[in-house]
């Protein structure tokens, strides 16, 4: 793992060669992850390792103010996040080819930002229970708002520690970092959905892996409908929570569309 100096930040990255040599089209996976609790952990854990028995070098990073990255008191928009991803892609030197983007939750909204502003970075699109359209703007801004509060009046990292759940402890003290001393609930307030006509503009193929009981599903049916190539994958049984819940048959599909068979996830 390494700090990588990326537009102006530190990032933590961490990655992974594709076990037999690279695949042949010599495109790199890059996994970008969710939001305040989330870090590159979440897909190291799940399905990092897979891809890179599977052929394909894998990129992991955390996301600026999240896990050991560098915490600014700015600069939360999309645009941002995408154009720090941009930056660490330069400064690793995997810029020069396409990428496969792979986004969970808000992670994926940051893939498809990246597909639309920069198509010729990104080879592919995999979503994994993104927000999209509707409502979910508004309604994570209030969910992080009754969050940040509560970290604050609680101070909760400092019970934890106490109790000597240390692990516990951190990840809580670095949320409240994150939603009480950055812009990042007023930084997410002031994005807008994506459109149908976002949609139509994508010029990369685009797996979309949902929960059956997700209430983001909606946005994913409109992004099939809209866009030129996307593939819907709708797992049953599970809502937002499909990387944790329903791991397997996401590395099936998402192995799937990389290149390797389905089964390759290592029991």
């Amino acid at each position: 793992m390494a700090l990588t100096p990326a537009g102006g930040l530190r990032l933590h990255t961490q990655r992974l060669p594709g076990h037999g040599g690279p695949r042949p089209d010599g495109s790199t996976v890059v996994f970008l992850h969710g939001l305040v609790m989330d870090n590159l952990s979440s897909f190291y854990c799940t399905l990092a390792g897979p891809v890179s028995r599977a052929g394909h070098d894998v990129l992991l990073y955390d996301q600026r103010g999240h896990g050991r990255s560098d915490r600014p008191p700015t600069g939360y928009d999309r645009a941002t996040s995408v154009a720090d991803l941009i930056a660490l892609l330069g400064s690793l030197d995997l810029d020069h080819s396409p990428v496969h983007l792979v986004g969970n939750s808000y992670g994926g909204a940051l893939a498809l930002h990246t597909a639309l502003v920069r198509p010729d970075l990104v080879a592919s699109v995999v979503l994994i229970d993104a927000h999209l359209t509707g409502d979910w703007i508004e309604d994570m801004t209030d969910t992080l708002s009754v969050a940040a509060l509560g970290l604050e009046h609680r101070a909760l990292a400092g019970q934890l520690a106490a109790l000597g759940r240390r692990k516990e402890a951190r990840l809580t003290a670095a949320a409240d970092a994150l939603l009480n001393h950055t812009t990042v609930i007023e930084d997410i307030a002031a994005d807008v959905p994506f459109t149908s006509r976002d949609f139509a503009r994508l010029r990369c193929p685009v797996l979309a892996v949902y929960g059956q009981h997700s209430e983001l599903l909606p946005g994913a049916r409109e992004l099939a409908l809209s866009a030129p190539d996307c593939e819907l994958c709708v797992l049953p049984g599970v809502g937002h929570t499909v990387l944790n819940e329903a791991t397997e048959g996401l590395c099936d599909a998402l192995l799937g569309r990389l290149g390797a068979p389905a089964g390759a996830v290592a029991r």
